[in-house]
């Protein structure tokens, strides 16, 4: 599995799910730039495992909410490394775990501009570039909460289930120019958000569920990572348009997003 000589871009790979996809990426063969809108120090912390790895690395400090940041963050990504062959749309936030009643217009778009704009700003800024290579991979980052449709999650879950529709269309729409397009859907994984959820909604720690999970763990970044790296490799060649799912076999068991 391999993906030697190609330039991967993943949006918010300073941590959690976007850096272990970024490590995958860099242990199967390619150059990788990050985005960040905060955590500087993790950014160059990832930077440097990457380029530890023998590859090239760029951190880029960007909000993807905000579309006037997404062009200036392409350039200087095309401007280091010439090209870009995949893109991992992964940047994200949590919702603030209010009923649709007690949902402000704010937190709504706040959560729709940085999961749904984001993506749709990145992609449309990203796409002429990578039309110009042989093959291009974009991936998309959803949740198992489009399934679990779990009560107070209205603004994750409605992002979420707009990333997996923009999946198919895109899918449809880049194919013939050899651009193959793909969703994974992680359960809930051992991030600092993921953390964060499980002490907000159980009151406790994230490893305490571990044994009710049917391997024995909840799931970690390099998972998605590894998936990741997969659908970007060439015996993925015929793979575009999927959703996929990634949570260990326990689905409707934790309403945890």
């Amino acid at each position: 599995m391999s993906v030697n000589g190609r330039v991967a871009l993943i949006t918010g790979g300073n941590r959690g799910i976007g850096r272990g996809c970024a490590l995958a990426l860099a242990r199967a063969g390619a150059d990788i730039a990050i985005t960040y809108r905060k955590g500087a120090d993790e950014a160059q912390k990832t930077v440097e495992e990457i380029k530890a790895l023998g590859h090239r690395a760029l951190a880029v400090e960007c909000d993807v909410s905000q579309e006037p940041q997404i062009g200036g963050m392409i350039e200087k990504v095309l401007a280091e490394f010439g090209r870009v062959d995949i893109l991992i749309c992964n940047a994200g936030i949590a919702s603030r775990g209010n009923t649709v009643h007690g949902t402000t217009t704010e937190e709504m778009r706040r959560i729709l501009d940085t999961h749904v704009m984001g993506s749709f700003w990145c992609i449309r800024a990203a796409l002429d570039a990578m039309r110009k290579q042989e093959r291009s991979d974009i991936i998309l980052i959803s949740s198992i909460a489009t399934q679990q449709c779990g009560e107070r999650t209205a603004p994750y879950t409605m992002a979420k289930s707009a990333i997996e529709s923009l999946t198919k269309v895109l899918s449809k729409e880049e194919g013939p120019n050899n651009i193959r397009v793909n969703c994974i859907a992680p359960g809930l994984i051992e991030t600092e958000m993921g953390k964060r959820l499980v002490k907000a909604r159980s009151g406790v720690e994230i490893g305490a569920l571990a044994e009710s999970y049917p391997f024995g763990r909840v799931g970690q970044p390099e998972d998605i990572g590894n998936l990741a790296a997969f659908l970007c490799s060439e015996e993925a060649w015929y793979i575009s348009g999927q959703v996929i799912w990634v949570h260990g076999g326990v689905f409707q068991r934790h309403q945890v997003v």
